[in-house]
């Protein structure tokens, strides 16, 4: 079961459902089928409208956001598919906090839904810091199908961490 090491939270039965479309060689079909378009989101400049357009549907109280971008070092392997980070600088006579998204460069390849799982996750963040039942509640008020999506893109990466063997 290590090949499943992005799905180790879910429950046994899922896990075995998903072992068996590994074996059967059905896994990126499953994906394919349920995710057949990709973004038009290729630049940093459209990452960050698409995200300010987010927010303000969602979030207008959130603090602002002052950079969005995709971020070629960010990887499963280091376990960040986004970050949302608090950059304190001093300028002048003053303390200037800006706060910065950065998402996997993975994700200027993925269907739609997946890009905007992600987004709304790191978006989640300028309100809730922790992964508590309040941030995944806010999650899924941007998102109804959070969870879901969630779920799918570990098959994502659990296909595309098959495929790179």
């Amino acid at each position: 079961m290590s090949q499943l090491k992005f799905l180790t939270a879910y429950p046994i039965t899922l896990q075995n459902q998903v072992q068996q479309l590994i074996a059967d060689n059905k896994l990126g079909e499953y994906l394919s089928r349920r995710y057949p378009q990709r973004h038009d989101i290729q630049t940093d400049k459209m990452l960050y409208q698409y995200t300010m357009t987010l927010k303000q549907e969602h979030l207008k109280n959130a603090p602002m956001i002052d950079k969005v971008s995709y971020d070629s070092k960010l990887d499963v392997v280091h376990n960040a598919l986004g970050l949302h980070t608090k950059i304190s600088r001093v300028q002048g006579g003053k303390l200037k906090a800006k706060k910065e998204i950065r998402i996997a460069s993975l994700f200027k390849d993925t269907a739609p839904e997946l890009l905007k799982m992600i987004v709304v996750h790191e978006l989640a963040h300028l309100k809730e810091l922790e992964h508590n039942k309040a941030f995944y509640k806010l999650c899924e008020y941007m998102e109804p199908n959070y969870h879901q999506l969630e779920l799918d893109l570990r098959l994502l990466l659990t296909y595309k961490a098959l495929s790179a063997i």
